[in-house]
C-alpha cells in the first residue's frame, strides 16, 4: 500500500515535535518551553488552566465596609478595582502561575527605583499623575530571584523576600507572588527555573501526549468513514487494458451515484461501506480514559474537563455539584494572596483624602473631628469581601432561611428594645430595619424610617386604669 508523507513545514509541528517525541514517559516533566507551548497549542491545555479561574471569578466578590457610613465607600472601592482590573491582573498572576509553577506581579511607579518604598499614603498622587503600572511576570522574566532558600536552618528556608524582574530588585511590598503547589525540598522545578512550585501540566505530561494520539486516531477515522468497498466480479483471470477499462467504468459509475440515482451491478458484485462498527467503542473509550487520567493527574474533577452538564443543577447539591463547588472554593483560597494584596493598594486609590472630604461633608456629625488617617483604618480594618456559593439553594429553601431570618430580628427587638435607654433604642430599630432591607426576596420595597424624628419621639405615658367600684357584699345569716 503507497504511504503519502508530507515534508517542510506542518500547522502544529512544533507540539508534534514535544509532544510526539517518544521520550516523553510516564514521570516525565515539562520544561518551562513545553509548558508554553501545551497551555497555547494543545487543546486542553488552555482548558486546564483557564476554565477553574474563570470559574471562580464567574461571580464578583460581596464587597463590605460594616464600619463606613454606607455604600457610597463601596462602590468607590469597587469602581477603582475595575479601573485598574484588579480581577484580570488576578486571573493572570493565576494563569501563569498554573502553567510554570509560579507567577509575580509587580507595582511599578515611572521615575523611581524599583527596590524603593513607597507611602501607601502617596499612591493616590502617583495614581493621578499616571506613574504606576502593574505587571504580570513569568518564570523566565525573575529567573535566580525565586530559586528559594533550601537550607534548613535558615529562617528563610523555602521563602522568599521579593523578586528581581530582569536583574532589577523590586522592594519587598512592591510585589507579591503566587505558587502553584508548595516547593518540595530540594526538588527543582524545571519549568519554574528554582525550587518553587510546579506546572499544572506537571503530572499530566504522558496523558496529554496520550490525547494526542486519540486526535490521530479521529483524524483517521474522519478520512476513512466515507470510503466506499465495491466487490467486483472479474471479467477473466487475465489482466489486461480492456479488463482494467471496464473495472474502471464501474468503479466511476459508483464514485458518481448519489440520491435519486439508480445503478446496476453485475451479478455477485456487491457494494458497501468500510466496516467500522467496533471503531466508536473503542476511540469513546479510550479518549475518556485519557481525560480521566488527565484531570486525576491536574488534579481537576473530570466532568470539567470532558465538558459534560451536570445532570442536575448546582442547587441540586449532586455529588459532582459538591466536588466541583469545594475545587472551585479551593481555587479562590489560593488566589486570595494576590486578592490581599491588590485590595491595600485599591483601598488607598479609592478612599483619597478628597473623597473623605465629601463623607466629612455628608457625614458631619461622625467624621467632622475623626482624622482622614484614623478615618481610612477604620475602614480598611472592617473590610469585607467574600465570594458567593457556587452552590444555589433553591428557591423554596432561600424563602426559608429568610423567614427565619426574620423571626430572629423580631425576637431581638422584642427582648432588647423594653431594656435599653432612647437613644441605643434608635441604633436597635436602625439595626433591624437595615437587615430586614437586605431582605429583598420577602420584602420588595424597604422599610425608610426617619430616624431623628424617632430619637425626639416621647411615647404617650398611659393612665393609670381605674379601679373598679366597691359593691357591697350581700348580706348572709351565716355571715
Amino acid at each position: 500500500m503507497a504511504e503519502i508523507s508530507v515534508t517542510g513545514s506542518k500547522i502544529g509541528s512544533h507540539l508534534e515535535r514535544l509532544l510526539g517525541a517518544e521520550a516523553i514517559e510516564p514521570g516525565s516533566e515539562p520544561g518551562y518551553e513545553l509548558c508554553k507551548v501545551i497551555y497555547t497549542s494543545h487543546p486542553l491545555g488552555s482548558k486546564i488552566v483557564d476554565t477553574p479561574i474563570q470559574m471562580a471569578q464567574s461571580m464578583p466578590r460581596e464587597i463590605a465596609v460594616p464600619g463606613s457610613p454606607g455604600e457610597r465607600v463601596v462602590k468607590a472601592f469597587t469602581d477603582k478595582a475595575k479601573q485598574i482590573g484588579e480581577d484580570d491582573l488576578t486571573a493572570n498572576l493565576a494563569r501563569q502561575a498554573s502553567i510554570y509553577g509560579v507567577s509575580s506581579i509587580i507595582l511599578g511607579v515611572k521615575d523611581m527605583p524599583s527596590d524603593a518604598t513607597i507611602d501607601p499614603y502617596d499612591l493616590p498622587k502617583l495614581h493621578s499623575e499616571d506613574r504606576l503600572f502593574f505587571n504580570v511576570v513569568d518564570p523566565l522574566n525573575t529567573a535566580g530571584s525565586l530559586v528559594l532558600d533550601q537550607d534548613p536552618n535558615s529562617p528563610m528556608f523555602q521563602k522568599h523576600d521579593g523578586v528581581a524582574v530582569n536583574g532589577r530588585r523590586y522592594q519587598a511590598g512592591r510585589a507579591c507572588t503566587l505558587l502553584n503547589e508548595k516547593p518540595v525540598y530540594i526538588k527543582y522545578s524545571d519549568s519554574a527555573f528554582g525550587y518553587v512550585g510546579r506546572s499544572v501540566f506537571q503530572r499530566a505530561l504522558y496523558p496529554l501526549k496520550s490525547f494526542i494520539q486519540t486526535m490521530r486516531a479521529d483524524d483517521m477515522v474522519a478520512r476513512k468513514a466515507g470510503i466506499i468497498v465495491a466487490a467486483l466480479k472479474a471479467v477473466s483471470s487475465a489482466a489486461n487494458r480492456m479488463m482494467a477499462a471496464i473495472v474502471g467504468i464501474k468503479r466511476s459509475i459508483i464514485k458518481e451515484a448519489q440520491t435519486d440515482n439508480v445503478i446496476s451491478i453485475g451479478e455477485g458484485e456487491t457494494v458497501t461501506t468500510l466496516d467500522m462498527a467496533n471503531v466508536d467503542k473503542a476511540l469513546g473509550t479510550a479518549r475518556r480514559h485519557v481525560l480521566e487520567n488527565v484531570a486525576s493527574a491536574c488534579p481537576m474533577p473530570a466532568i470539567i474537563l470532558n465538558s459534560q452538564t451536570f445532570a442536575e443543577g448546582f442547587g441540586e447539591g449532586t455529588e459532582d455539584a459538591k466536588n466541583v463547588a469545594l475545587f472551585i472554593d479551593g481555587k479562590r483560597s489560593w488566589m486570595q494572596p494576590a486578592y490581599d494584596w491588590l485590595d491595600k493598594i485599591v483601598m488607598h486609590l479609592a478612599w483619597t483624602p478628597e473623597f473623605y472630604a465629601t463623607i466629612q461633608a455628608e457625614f458631619p456629625e461622625e467624621y467632622r473631628d475623626v482624622s482622614y488617617e484614623s478615618a481610612f483604618n477604620g475602614w480598611a480594618d472592617s473590610f469585607q469581601a467574600q465570594w458567593p456559593s457556587l452552590l444555589k439553594e433553591p428557591e423554596s429553601k432561600e424563602v426559608e432561611v429568610e423567614d427565619i431570618k426574620a423571626k430572629t430580628i423580631i425576637a431581638m427587638l422584642e427582648t432588647m428594645l423594653p431594656e435599653v435607654d432612647p437613644e441605643n433604642k434608635v441604633r436597635v430599630i436602625e439595626w433591624a430595619a437595615n437587615n430586614l432591607n437586605e431582605n429583598k426576596r420577602m420584602f420588595p420595597y424597604p422599610l425608610v424610617l426617619d430616624y431623628d424624628t424617632l430619637r425626639e419621639y416621647t411615647p404617650p405615658t398611659p393612665e393609670p386604669a381605674l379601679e373598679a367600684p366597691h359593691e357591697p357584699r350581700p348580706f348572709s345569716a351565716a355571715a
